[in-house]
């Protein structure tokens, strides 16, 4: 256990660190904690011994170590409120009545994206418990539609299609094949109901059969399966860690690219917000992950920040709390 004095250099440190990516000395210490340089040195040393601060070879500052970034998680952090500015521009998102659910986390992660500077992850997905009610299909313009998908949960869920020179009768005749013979089945199930039970016969009822088909299959095929969105990805370009080292950024770039191993930051279905620093997470072990999982009726998934292990933690968890209270409200 940390004294208050080491507890207090260890925090500063690191915020310093955060705010300024060079290594922090003894005298900076100093100036804010009314101790002598010599005794700010000591302390230093102490907490070097201790695995949470390192010292570098170009500088006779220290930084923090990844265990450095664990102890102030745990146990220093001050969750910092919003300020008004990022707030608004949140609250835009969600009040926002013309969106889906899917779409308000989406553009929510974007805007938090956007003001740190770091990656954001959506992955979502719809209870795999759901059945589908029925379709419907509301005109945009000439070529334009959205579907509009509801579950016997209560989820709705919108896509736009857009179809050239399909005449609507065709299209609300084809909405009625689909309502009268898959309504009632598993989310999971209605790509291959489509492929094996509709596709054999939309022929005998519409005309434009084909360009119908692959658009409604596309539709249930985007709905059912979990999405992986990444807002931000050039974030990383603009870190100091990364932009100076070509064969990093290229490997966290890759990495980012990989649905794969994106899929692997899902999350356990609980309340709480965990922070993955460095080795801790399945990622990189450059960067840090924060992330939550989130639950609104039928519709439930993943939002995670990625960033570098100097990252601001108490304002990405506070942000994260803001976004994960306003999706399941």
């Amino acid at each position: 256990m940390l004294s208050d004095r080491q507890s207090k250099i260890l925090k500063l440190i690191i915020e310093r660190y955060i705010k300024d990516p060079t290594p922090v000395g003894s005298k900076a210490i100093s100036k804010v904690i009314n101790c002598s340089s010599a005794t700010i040195r000591n302390e230093m040393g102490v907490l070097e011994d201790l695995g949470l601060l390192e010292k570098t070879h170009t500088s006779s500052g220290r930084v923090p170590s990844e265990a450095g970034y664990r102890y102030y998680v745990d146990n220093l952090m001050e969750l910092k409120k919003m300020n008004a500015e990022d707030m608004l521009k949140l609250q835009i998102v969600f009040k926002n009545q013309q969106l889906a659910l899917s779409d308000v986390i989406t553009k929510s992660l974007q805007v938090i994206s956007d003001m740190t500077n770091y990656t954001a992850v959506v992955l979502g997905s719809t209870s795999h418990e759901n059945l589908l009610k029925q379709i419907e299909v509301i005109p945009i313009d000439d070529v334009s539609m959205a579907v509009i998908i509801v579950t016997d949960k209560g989820y709705v869920e919108h896509k736009t299609i857009k179809l050239e020179d399909v005449p609507l009768e065709e299209v609300k005749k084809t909405v009625s094949l689909i309502n009268n013979l898959i309504s009632g089945t598993p989310i999971d199930d209605v790509s291959r109901k489509l492929e094996f039970e509709i596709k054999p016969i939309i022929g005998n009822y519409v005309k434009q059969h084909e360009q119908l088909y692959n658009a409604f299959y596309k539709v249930f095929n985007d709905f059912t399966n979990q999405e992986v969105n990444v807002m931000g990805r050039t974030k990383m370009l603009e870190q100091p860690e990364f932009s100076s080292n070509v064969e990093k950024i290229k490997n966290v770039f890759n990495k980012l690219d990989d649905q794969n191993l994106l899929q692997n930051i899902e999350e356990d279905d609980d309340n709480n917000i965990k922070v993955y620093i460095g080795n801790e997470n399945n990622i990189d072990s450059d960067v840090t992950v924060i992330k939550t999982h989130f639950k609104n009726g039928a519709e439930e998934g993943t939002i995670a920040i990625i960033g570098p292990k100097r990252m601001e933690y108490d304002r990405v968890v506070g942000m994260l709390e803001y976004i994960k209270e306003n999706i399941e409200r």
